[in-house]
């Protein structure tokens, strides 16, 4: 079992390491993959295990293969990749799989193998893949006319979006809400965030959350030397870098007390655990809590890239606005969605990402947030994620190596450990797996060969990661669970010196 999830307080703004990628053969040598639940079979395999190869011709009558510049076709991909990427692209490496079509929770290779994909784009896909609602928003959005590239401009698009948004935050911060929206790359929300709370206090220094307890949060907040507390404290409220490490809520509640009290704004980091991925809109919403700045991406922009932030427009008492509009070339909404005033601007500003408020994205977004609301899927979410836990725990008392399962609504992870005690990074053999990273990349695999796809996260690696759509199914969370228990069990027998024969899919 792994020790305490919250046993220290980080300052700076230090980076989770990326979980560590692993090469293997390729999935096609142990047999096709199962059928998705409640998904139609894909093409019927050979003795050979591969999936009967699939060839569109192009209008020149030659096969999508050789179609293209240097023959640019589906199935060649895998081996021009390599010569014309950098290797930092590590998902090939560790998902051998070329998708040509996709669906919900199925995913269609360029070989005709299907597998059910539980990574849904590291959360991005609340929905999954190519939602009739997302498609036909999108449709909307291009059959109008409407510019695709506005540049933070106002448009029907963007107020449509904003106005769905205010109506799923926590009422508190709804009434009094600015948005800004960001560039959609990863960093950009969080470099907002942290400048928005810089310029609100006049003060430097902000928290990073890695898990701590609420002393050492009081400690940071009001120094024992009386010197001047953060600008702001930085959390995620499940870190899923760290494992799916979920924040305590009364651990948080204090934090939320304490933040007040020294007039200390709280940033909740929502970009993963956002639009009913925990089993409510918003994680914070488990503990209650009303944080002064959401940060939000990933899920919100319905499977575009969209990223804004959310805040407070006093940041809880401060006095701020003017200082933050003008710093950030914010941009001001009341309560009903609708822009109060005009933007500020000032040369140098933080944040005026070129590509913020894709026209597409808003409107992607928006179509994803009301599906979300109105159909409760986060309800749902946390249903079938209380059912997956419980058949995963029950796995973690069966096989040994499973050393703890953990997790809230759809994001679960479940971390693998070698019962020995060895520690990761020990040298050992390359089979049987002997480390806790080796043993989650070879349940990865297992799965991948079973037609399942996880990830993997964790600062070594060592944690197999779920995050399956929103609005899978009964039906297709047991063909999950099945495939992955299936997979669990294979590498702990190999860890016995057994090779367990492989099961060219699991029945459901």
């Amino acid at each position: 079992m792994a020790g305490s999830a919250y046993e220290g307080f980080a300052g700076g703004d230090g980076e989770i390491a990326a979980p560590r990628s692993m090469e293997w053969e390729s999935p096609g040598r142990r047999g096709r993959p199962g059928r998705p639940g409640g998904e139609e079979a894909g093409p019927e395999s050979g003795e050979s295990g591969r999936g009967r190869p699939v060839h569109v011709r192009s209008e020149a009558g030659r096969s999508e293969d050789d179609a293209g510049p240097r023959g640019a076709g589906s199935r060649g991909v895998p081996r021009r990749q390599p010569t014309r990427e950098t290797a930092a692209r590590t998902y090939p490496r560790a998902l051998p799989v070329v998708p040509v079509r996709a669906r919900g929770l199925t995913v269609e290779d360029a070989a005709g193998r299907r597998y059910l994909d539980c990574s849904s784009g590291s959360g991005a896909l609340a929905l999954g893949h190519n939602h009739p609602v997302v498609l036909e928003a999108i449709r909307r959005v291009l059959d109008s006319g409407a510019p695709l590239h506005a540049m933070g401009l106002t448009t029907p698009v963007e107020d449509a979006f904003v106005t769905e948004l205010l109506r799923t935050l926590p009422p508190r911060l709804s009434a009094h809400a600015l948005v800004r929206f960001c560039g959609p790359g990863g960093t950009d929300p969080v470099d907002t965030a942290v400048a928005l709370a810089r310029a609100a206090t006049g003060r430097a220094p902000v928290v990073t959350v890695t898990g701590a307890h609420h002393r050492a949060a009081a400690g940071a907040c009001c120094p024992a030397d009386a010197g001047e507390p953060p600008a702001g404290v930085l959390l995620e409220p499940v870190r899923g870098a760290d494992g799916v490490l979920t924040v305590p809520d009364a651990w948080l509640r204090d934090l939320r007390r304490i933040t007040a009290e020294r007039s200390v704004p709280l940033i909740a980091d929502e970009t993963e655990t956002g639009v009913g991925r925990t089993g409510a809109f918003w994680a914070v919403d488990h503990s209650g809590v009303t944080p002064d700045v959401l940060i939000l991406s990933k899920a919100i922009g319905g499977s575009l890239p969209l990223a804004a932030v959310v805040h407070h427009d006093a940041l809880d008492g401060h006095d701020a606005l003017d200082a933050l509009d003008d710093h950030l070339d914010g941009h001001r909404h009341d309560s009903d969605g609708h822009r109060a005033g005009f933007p500020r601007h000032r040369a140098g500003a933080s944040g005026a990402a070129t590509f913020r408020g894709n026209q597409l994205a808003l409107a992607a977004g928006a179509a994803t947030l009301a599906h979300v609301r109105e159909q409760r899927l986060a309800e749902h979410a946390a249903t079938l994620g209380g059912r997956i836990l419980s058949r995963l725990r029950d796995l973690a008392a069966e096989f040994a190596c499973v050393a703890d399962v953990r997790g809230r609504g759809l994001m679960i992870g479940m971390e693998l450990a070698p019962p020995d005690g060895a520690l990761d990074g020990t040298p050992a053999d390359a089979d049987p797996p002997h480390t806790g990273s080796e043993l989650a990349a070879a349940v990865q695999r297992e799965c991948l060969h079973r037609g399942l796809i996880v990830d993997l996260t964790g600062p070594a690696g060592n944690v197999v990661r779920l995050l399956p759509p929103l609005i899978v199914t009964e039906e297709q969370t047991s063909a999950v669970l099945d495939r992955l228990a299936d997979a669990v069990q294979a590498v702990d027998r190999r860890r016995d010196g057994h090779v367990p024969p492989h099961r060219a899919h699991v029945p459901h």
